[in-house]
């Protein structure tokens, strides 16, 4: 699929300058930093479950007090 991504002048120039110093094209550098992005945000959000930091807080402490408690459920 051709697709046209727009650059300000300075972004451009740093694409191509980092091409240079690696010895690739400006599209391979476009296409890498893409597919890397989609990778770490398609991971981000398989993560999306959590638990507050106050939650954990207190389950750790009746933990460490001896109480026999479940883990905090996980929410969105």
């Amino acid at each position: 699929m051709a697709t046209s991504i727009k650059l300000d002048a300075s972004l451009r120039g740093r694409v191509r300058h980092l091409a240079k110093q690696r010895r690739r094209t400006p599209h391979w550098i476009m296409r890498e930093a893409i597919a890397q992005y989609v990778a770490r945000e398609e991971k981000r959000e398989s993560f999306s479950l959590h638990v507050t930091h106050a939650e954990m807080d207190t389950y750790l402490a009746k933990l460490e007090a001896g109480e026999g408690v479940e883990p905090p459920a996980r929410h969105g």
